[in-house]
Parts: C-alpha cells; sequence; structure tokens
C-alpha cells in the first residue's frame, strides 16, 4: 500500500528559498516534497489527504544552528541581566556547574517545544558543560529530540582550559583531552546519522578559544575530519575574545582558528562578529559559515555580524537564537526579525530584505550543518514545514503576507510538520503536556539558582 500523498494546496503565500513558483502548493508522500506546483497547477495523481492552506503562509522548516539548550534554566537572572560577554561567563559558570542529567532533560524539552512553536524543525545545540554526574549530557539530549520528533545537531562541546591555566571557567567545568575525544568517538558511532532525512547528528564543538587548549582545537579537527563530521565554535564574538587571544596566542582569532587546522568548510562559527576585511576575505575562500546570532549580540553589546562582507566574500550565512541566558528567548521567527533590523543598520533597508533574512534562516542555516536535503521547498527535499497564520491583531491591516510575518512580529505557527509528520497542530505541541513541563522546569530553575 503505498503511503499518503497530501497535497497542500493553495497557501496564502509561499516562501520556497528558491526560485520555485510554488502558489498552488506542495505535494507530499513518504515525508518528502513529490511536486512543487505553480498558481492553477493541479497534482498530477489523486491525493489521499488536501489540506487547504489559504489561510497559511508556509516556509520550509527553519533551522537554528546556535543554541544552548541548558540555558532555559537561567533566563533573566538578576545578577546578569547587565553585564556583558566575560563577567556574564563567569557569573553563570558556577551556576550551570550545578547542572544535572534531570534539569538538562527538562531544560533541553523547553529550548525545543519554545523552537518548534516558533517554526523550527531542526536545531544544532552547543553543550560544552560535562560536571561530574552529566558525563552523558548528549544522550540526555538525544532522548528530548526524539520525544519532540524534530532533527538535531548536537555539537559534543568540551571545556580543557580551567581558571587554574589561564581560561576563563571554573575548575569544575573542565575535562582533560583523552576523556573529551574518546566520548566525542562514542557519541558519533552510537547516533551520528548520515544521509537524507537523518534525524541526530554530531559535531564536534570546542567551547571557545579562552576555554579550550589548542591542543583539544587541533585534535578535534583531526577528529572530525577522520570521521567526516562538522566542527563549530564561538569565534570572534567580542573584542575581550580578541584581546585574549592576541595576549595569549600571540594571534587574532582567525589566525588561530588557522593555526589549529579549522579553517575549512566543514566548520561554521558562532557570532563572527570582530573581522577585519583580510579575515573576511580568508573565511569566504575557505568555505567557512557563520551563525548570526543578533539577540544576543544585542543583549551583550558584543557588535553586527558583518553578514553582507561574509556572504560577498563566499561565506555561508545561517541564524540562531543562541542560549536562553543571552537571547532568553528560544524563537527562530522573532531571531529573524531581529536580523532583518539589525543588519538594516549596518547595511540599510534597501538591501535586507524579509525574504533574504529568511533565507538566512532556512537555506543558509542548512549549509552550515552541512545539509542540501533540507531548508527549501523543491522536489526530493525532506517535508519540514513551518505555516503561520496572519488572523491576530498584530496583522490586521497587512498587505504583504511573508513581509507581514517578520515586520509585525510573528512569534508561533498555527502549524508545524517534520518528515511529514504534523508535530504542531493549532499551536500546539502533538502530545506534549506544555503546562507540566513549564511547572516541572521552573522548580528546577529555581533549584539550580538557590544550590
Amino acid at each position: 500500500m503505498p503511503a499518503t500523498r497530501i497535497w497542500l494546496k493553495n497557501p496564502l503565500a509561499i516562501f520556497t528559498a528558491n526560485a520555485l513558483d510554488a502558489r498552488g502548493g506542495l505535494v507530499l508522500q513518504n515525508g518528502v516534497i513529490v511536486e512543487v506546483l505553480a498558481l492553477g497547477q493541479q497534482p498530477a495523481t489523486a491525493c489521499g489527504q488536501v489540506f487547504d492552506a489559504r489561510e497559511h503562509v508556509v516556509l520550509p522548516g527553519l533551522i537554528n544552528t546556535h543554541h544552548h539548550f541548558y540555558q532555559t534554566l537561567t533566563r533573566a537572572w538578576a545578577p546578569v541581566v547587565n553585564q556583558p560577554l566575560f563577567p556574564w561567563l563567569k557569573t553563570l559558570y558556577p551556576v550551570w556547574a550545578r547542572l544535572t542529567p534531570e534539569k538538562l532533560a527538562l531544560a533541553s524539552k523547553v529550548a525545543l517545544a519554545e523552537l518548534l512553536l516558533s517554526g523550527c524543525t531542526t536545531a544544532a545545540d552547543h553543550h560544552y558543560l560535562f560536571p561530574d554526574g552529566l558525563e552523558n549530557a548528549i544522550d540526555v539530549q538525544v532522548e528530548s529530540v526524539r520525544e519532540l520528533g524534530m532533527r538535531a545537531m548536537l555539537t559534543r562541546g568540551s571545556m580543557s582550559l580551567g581558571e587554574a591555566d589561564g581560561g576563563l571557567p571554573p575548575q569544575q567545568t573542565v575535562q582533560q583531552g583523552e576523556v573529551i575525544l574518546e566520548d566525542s568517538q562514542r557519541l558519533i558511532a552510537r547516533y551520528h546519522e548520515r544521509g537524507d532525512g537523518a534525524r541526530i547528528q554530531i559535531a564536534l564543538a570546542p567551547c571557545s578559544p579562552f576555554s579550550v587548549t589548542p591542543q583539544i582545537m587541533t585534535a578535534s579537527a583531526e577528529l572530525a575530519n577522520s570521521l567526516d563530521v562538522r566542527l563549530h565554535t564561538h569565534l570572534a564574538e567580542t573584542l575581550d575574545e580578541e584581546d585574549f587571544c592576541l595576549q595569549r596566542f600571540g594571534l587574532r582569532t582567525v589566525d588561530y582558528l588557522d593555526s589549529v587546522g579549522w579553517l575549512g568548510p566543514r566548520t561554521w562559527l558562532a557570532h563572527g562578529i570582530h573581522f577585519n576585511p583580510e579575515e573576511i576575505a580568508r573565511l569566504g575562500a575557505a568555505g567557512t559559515g557563520i551563525c548570526h546570532c543578533p539577540s544576543s549580540n544585542m543583549r551583550l553589546a558584543s557588535g553586527i555580524c558583518p553578514t553582507l562582507d561574509l556572504i560577498a566574500a563566499g561565506a555561508p550565512i545561517g541564524l540562531g537564537v543562541d542560549g536562553s541566558a543571552s537571547n532568553d528567548a528560544s524563537n527562530m521567527i522573532l531571531e529573524a526579525r531581529q536580523a532583518l533590523y539589525i543588519q538594516r543598520l549596518r547595511y540599510g533597508a534597501e538591501k535586507i530584505t524579509p525574504e533574504g533574512v529568511l533565507g538566512w534562516a532556512t537555506q543558509g542555516s542548512a549549509k552550515l550543518l552541512g545539509r542540501s536535503d533540507i531548508g527549501e521547498l523543491a522536489v526530493g527535499k525532506q517535508a519540514d514545514l513551518a505555516l503561520f497564520k496572519l488572523d491576530e491583531l498584530r496583522f490586521s491591516g497587512s498587505h504583504d503576507p511573508l513581509s507581514a510575518l517578520l515586520l509585525c512580529g510573528a512569534d508561533r505557527a498555527d502549524r508545524v510538520m517534520v518528515g511529514g509528520q504534523w508535530r504542531v497542530i493549532d499551536g500546539q505541541v502533538e502530545g506534549l503536556d506544555l503546562q507540566g513541563l513549564i511547572a516541572d522546569h521552573s522548580q528546577a530553575a529555581r533549584e539550580l539558582i538557590a544550590g
């Protein structure tokens, strides 16, 4: 018995992230897109199900390429509300060091549910905290992703340069290099899926120049190359970080990245703010990707990513919400709105369009994760979709539906599909006791702060 063909019919508006005319809708089967219909076109053969999308703006599922799920437990915490990155980190590290598997599971579910409700279908998380008792943090996250029915690139982060050796993190949060590399190999062997439709993937992600040794950076690059997985880290987020690299390594950030074997297309970097023109050219020539995190960059007053310069040089650009302690939300459609506005401050209104920014949140983000099966609507791509309604007060009087999503501040999808399965219906996550999750997570957050 062939799987049911579903016609997502005649959407109010549709963004394909390519040049295809999909105004007649999409035909889905076996979790993939099998037809893209132009205006007035009918499916080639009869469809068992028809979903009337005339009230919906349809997007490819949004792709979040940088997050820290665990940070949902320390949102809007008064001692760090007005701090820039380095003091913010030093104040929070001791709190985060008390993380447990149970609290991480709750934090991850909250982050994923919030992302899903915002139209996000694939999320990359950067988890780098492995205190005693939390050695299996990534395994915990895998279960949360499966429970929510999403896709994820879970990065095995690491910190190996503690305060005692001149780094930023406290000693109880750092691990030895051998432990990091052994666990990285275990996770890749156990969980990393390859090819179209992959649900769980693993990448290697030493945290930052100020929290890991050059040795673990080099060893991670060699391991990623031998096992064919991707590399991720924070880079050029603040001027403090640049100063740290100059003082400790005698190198600017991109020179340091090159010195440890990371400058290449396997790598994507979070933030990428403080690059000079020569560094931008080198990143572009290497095909190294940059995840723009506008809300976090504004919250911590870090600066503005030079997106168009990077793109012109050849570097892919994607979007990320960053951790929920420096953004305080895990909402991808709102992140796209922030990107639109902060980038207009840098480049002007004419050069930064809603379509361009939505392209970063979909096809651009997919490139960062090394995926060609998600991030756009075309035949053969995964049926990962985000559908938004424009029936709230904030949209009343709007004329262009696609622009309205960002300009009028859409913050919640009406329906979300992952691999052909509806995961959000009528603005609710299927099978999730949201109120119970909020109650348990809020209690865990209070306990974490209280110590």
